[in-house]
């Protein structure tokens, strides 16, 4: 499937709702239990982007197909060369490839802004598409914070993967 991506602008906040709900319905990847709607998404959105972080779309078959960002790791000035990438794909497109264009587009933007490390925060240790993606694009798992979320009754995990780009 031929994917373009693009910069993000507010007329394609509709759809990255969309495809974060069914993410936050459905999954553990994120550890959100209500989806935000779309002024929140809105808000997020132009405070990544305010930050002069990149906030990309994939389009496909005529639609947005996924989205990917990246925003700081934390808000300290001593993590400024950090930054942490966020990918989602639409449910119909998993498993096409749309994931690891967006996240290749990630670290070339990442190394534009001087990042030396780019870090995944991964929901769920059992997240293998999402974990595999990283491990594919050069990430190294550096730690496991063990069931420090709840969602759809369960403890949850999260993998730390982190990524050198200096």
């Amino acid at each position: 499937m031929s994917t373009e991506l693009r910069d993000a602008t507010e007329a394609d906040v509709e759809a990255l709702t969309a495809i974060y709900a069914h993410h936050v319905l459905h999954g553990t990847g994120t550890f959100e239990t209500e989806p935000p709607d779309a002024a929140e998404m809105r808000a997020r959105f132009s405070k990544i982007t305010a930050a002069g972080y990149p906030y990309l779309v994939a389009e496909a078959a005529g639609g947005i197909v996924g989205f990917g960002y990246l925003g700081p790791f934390r808000e300290r000035h001593a993590y400024r060369f950090t930054a942490e990438d966020s990918i989602y794909v639409h449910p119909e497109y998993c498993g096409q490839g749309i994931g690891r264009t967006l996240l290749a587009s990630l670290i070339e933007a990442a190394r534009a802004r001087n990042c030396t490390q780019l870090v995944a925060l991964i929901g769920d240790s059992t997240n293998h598409a999402s974990i595999n993606l990283h491990v594919k694009a050069g990430f190294v798992q550096t730690g496991v914070m063990p069931e420090v979320g709840f969602k759809f009754d369960r403890w949850l995990d999260v993998v730390i993967m982190q990524r050198t780009l200096g």
